[in-house]
This record gives C-alpha cells, structure tokens and sequence, in this order.
C-alpha cells in the first residue's frame, strides 16, 4: 500500500482517495485502483462496493495494476480507458478538419460507440459536448480568417455557420469583443485598468464591461496598449474599484473560490486548456503531458505548453499550476519566485 506521496498521474494518495470515495469520473484516465484483497483494478468511479483503504494501491496506468498481478474490473472496464481517448482522437481529427456537419448520431458511429456513450466519453476528456467543441471550431476560423484581415461576413460565411446570426448565438458570453473589434485591436470597446501593489509585485489588472481581459506582473498601460492599440483605455473610475478588490483578493489568497468574470479569447484548443487549468484543485500540479491527455489531444504536449502561455488572466486562470514531467517548476512567464510563491500559498490553504 502506498501512503502520502503522488502517484505517476501527479494526484496525491489522499486526493486519488477522495475521488474513489466521491466516484470522481473527472479522475478517471489519470490513475486506477487497486484492490489488493480482490486482485482486481478499477477506475475511480466505479459503482462497486468501496474496498477497505488499506487494501487499496494507486497505479497511474492499467499496465503497471497488470504488472503487479491485478486484473481489469468487470463492471467499470478501466482498460478501456485507453480506447476512449483514441475514439476522442479521432473524433477531434473529425472535427477539426470541419469539411462536414456531422450530428452526434454519426460521430458516434464512426468511432463505433452508442450516441449518449459517447456523449459522456467526449465532454468528460475535452470539457465541452461534440456541438459544442463544433462550435468552438467554428468561431475558431473566424478568428483566423479576422486575424488575416478578411471581412466579418465573408469570414462567418467561410467558416461553415448558416447566417450571421447563427455566429453571434454561438459567440453570445463567449467573446467579450465583437468580430470587427477582435480584428482591430479593441477598437469601439472600452477597458478599464489600473496598475496596483500586490505582495507579488506591481500588477496591472485591466477589464471589459464583461470582465477581466489581462491581469499581468511588471506590466502597465504601454504593455496594454500595444495588446489592444484601438480600445479606450480608462484608468481605474469606481465602476472598476470593486471588480479589482475582487481581483487583488484572488491574487493574495491564490485558491480561494471567486467569481470573477473573465473576457478572454483564445483558440478552441487554447480555451480547452484553460478549462481544464480551472478545473485543477488548488495546491495541486499537473504536468503538460496531462493536460494535453485531459483534453483529448495526448500527443499536443507542446501546444499544451503553448496555449499555457498564451493566458492572458495569470492566477485567474492558474497557469502557474502546470509544472514539468519531472516535477521542477519550468516556466513562467512572471518569475519563477511568483510562481513557487503562488503554489506554497495555495497548499497551506
């Protein structure tokens, strides 16, 4: 039995715990549970009787349970884990290349599993239904075709949505800009901003009408004007003064439930990322290699890495939680003392 420590999956015992007693499906894939006393492994949310704890063993793979002379469970199939994420590989390859609409019915039967199966397989490893990663995919090349200086409507058109409408339905909460202001630097939006002192050093902390757009370290009003040249940037006023409390607050107790609005805009991969960098539990890591694996996309390590960059709401966001293989820090973009500093202060909670 192990006690304390992490287990390959960069989960501690106690935590990998606390899933299997929660039946945890957000778990499932980044260990498995080995029942000693039966000689049987299982995902964390298997339905079975909970086993006794000091019977139980953690392996990050279903080869390593194999290894140690345990066998699959029956009833929750772990080691079909690995056939699930190759049925979301494919079917994000599907997606991704955008040339048809294919309904869920057959996405599902390309990769040869029941529609609400497969429903539940896909949104549990890439955060967001097929629709919707679809989507995301959509507004995605609009984005690119904008960036590249295309006219809205030929770029919305372009992308494969029926009408202008149906672009604006599926951006509606999502892009805090509109299409034209995206394209041209923020021009027509209005972003409030204000340079303020943390204990982590001076941090710039700037927002839309719908929510916080950059929150940086060492930076000020010459970085976020080149970032948005065409917005109206406002220095703090007191429609802004409770929003950055708000925000100072999450900074100097990193951790702590808030919720601050976010307006920020990314790739569907790069927003995918950042899902699944909220989704991790303050005061614990993961590696790029598992978050690539978290949203489907097991192979894109280094994009993983990239999309981790290209965050524009650093704590907010928790970049500073992805750490290397190895377990050193690896980067970040304002320090590595910032970074460890954040970590020590989520884990003493």
């Amino acid at each position: 039995m192990q006690t304390g420590g992490e287990t390959h999956g960069g989960v501690s015992d106690e935590r990998a715990w606390q899933a299997v007693l929660a039946r945890d499906r957000d778990f499932d894939g980044r260990f498995v549970t080995g029942v000693l006393s039966t000689g049987i492994y299982c995902r964390p949310s298997c339905s079975a009787r909970h086993p006794r704890r000091e019977n139980v063993r953690f392996f990050a793979q279903p080869d390593a349970a194999e290894a140690a002379g345990l066998r699959a469970c029956l009833r929750c199939r772990p080691d079909d884990v690995a056939r699930d994420e190759a049925a979301v590989t494919r079917a994000l390859a599907l997606l991704d290349d955008g040339e048809q609409a294919l309904s869920l019915g057959e996405l599902a039967g390309v990769v040869g599993y029941s529609p609400t199966h497969f429903q539940r397989v896909f949104k549990r490893s890439v955060g967001l239904s097929p629709a919707e990663y679809a989507r995301a995919r959509k507004v995605e090349r609009v984005g690119d075709a904008l960036s590249e200086g295309g006219s809205v409507t030929d770029a919305i058109y372009e992308a494969g949505f029926g009408a202008a409408s149906r672009f604006y339905e599926a951006t509606q909460g999502r892009l805090g800009m509109s299409p034209s202001a995206w394209r041209d630097g923020g021009r027509g939006v209005t972003i409030r901003w204000a340079v303020v002192p943390t204990t982590l050093g001076e941090m710039l902390v700037a927002a839309t009408d719908k929510g916080v757009c950059r929150l940086s370290f060492a930076e000020g009003r010459d970085a976020l004007a080149a970032r948005f040249p065409n917005a109206d940037l406002v220095e703090g006023d007191e429609a802004f003064a409770a929003l950055l409390g708000e925000v100072v607050s999450a900074v100097e107790q990193p951790g702590h439930s808030r919720a601050i609005p976010l307006d920020v805009q990314g790739t569907a991969f790069q927003e995918a990322v950042w899902r699944e960098l909220q989704r991790i539990p303050a005061g614990e890591t993961r590696s790029y290699a598992q978050i690539a694996a978290a949203v489907g996309k097991p192979g894109a390590v280094r994009a993983a890495g990239s999309a981790n960059g290209a965050n524009n709401v650093a704590v907010l966001i928790p970049c500073h939680r992805v750490i290397r293989s190895d377990g050193s820090l690896g980067g970040y973009a304002y320090g590595e003392a910032v970074k460890r500093e954040l970590l020590k202060r989520e884990r003493r909670g």
